[in-house]
């Protein structure tokens, strides 16, 4: 266990949505960090709920769904509300998490997780339904822009998948004024910028006004460390050009405490 005061001084910049802030936010500041929020992505709802309402009413056809997100969660569990289908949940339909914080909240509404994959991305999620969804019926409930690993993947394996839209994510435009001061202002710089998602990533460089990272290097990012969550948003940064410091070695955010933890103690 990580000692109370072991990023006492450390100036942290948390770019998660406002609404998911609170966890890693307060995990650093148990820990003694200096937490400032900017959010670099806002989630809002889908221009239209009309093909995630048609998913729900018809879920007794569905064999699997799989939720990737705790946004992904909270959206199917409103709809299921507003269109009064909770006491309706199918006992075929069996429930893929992503990680611990989507079992999480699945479970707290009461359903039961079937599948949590060994590694919280996208291609353990398919590894982990490898024998199990030849000719079965899938239900992704997503973001509206995602990676489009699930879906290919299984449907080589057999399965009949229906994406849909339950929330999608932009780029938080009242964030840019804010960002860009901050890190031309050498006396309240981060030491550490965390990294949640590719989507925080590409966001956080648009709200610099930048296409790619090449000019990190410049005296804006001077001895700032970049954090990421892990391998895929690992990717992202190394994609656009931008360092990963350190990733978390568990892909949640209780890892990445751990590894900024790990990575100051150096």
């Amino acid at each position: 266990m990580a000692k109370t005061a072991a990023l006492k001084g450390v100036r942290i910049l948390v770019g998660r949505a406002r609404h998911q802030a609170s966890a890693l936010s307060s995990g650093l500041r148990k820990l003694g960090a200096e937490v400032i929020e900017i959010p670099f992505i806002e989630i809002r709802k889908p221009r239209s709920y009309k093909p995630l309402d048609a998913a729900l009413k018809n879920l007794a056809e569905y064999d699997w769904l799989i939720l990737t997100s705790v946004n992904g969660v909270e959206a199917f569990w409103e709809r299921m509300q507003k269109l009064n289908l909770i006491r309706r949940k199918p006992s075929q339909l069996k429930i893929v998490a992503i990680g611990p914080a989507t079992k999480k909240a699945i479970e707290e509404r009461g359903l039961k997780v079937q599948v949590v994959p060994e590694q919280y991305i996208a291609e353990s999620v398919v590894e982990s339904l490898r024998d199990k969804v030849e000719g079965k019926r899938v239900l992704l409930a997503r973001a509206k822009v995602a990676r489009d690993v699930i879906p290919r993947e299984l449907r080589k394996l057999g399965a009949e998948i229906d994406v849909v839209e339950a929330y999608e994510t932009v780029v938080p435009r009242k964030s840019a004024t804010r960002l860009r001061a901050l890190l031309k202002d050498e006396k309240r710089r981060p030491d550490v910028i965390t990294f949640t998602s590719s989507s925080t990533v590409k966001n956080f460089l648009e709200l610099l006004g930048k296409r790619a990272g090449a000019s990190q290097g410049n005296r804006t990012m001077e001895g700032i460390r970049f954090a990421s969550i892990g391998p895929v948003t690992t990717a992202t940064l190394h994609d656009l050009q931008l360092r990963a410091d350190l990733q978390a070695k568990t892909y949640t955010i209780p890892g990445l405490i751990a590894a900024i933890v790990a990575d100051r103690a150096l």
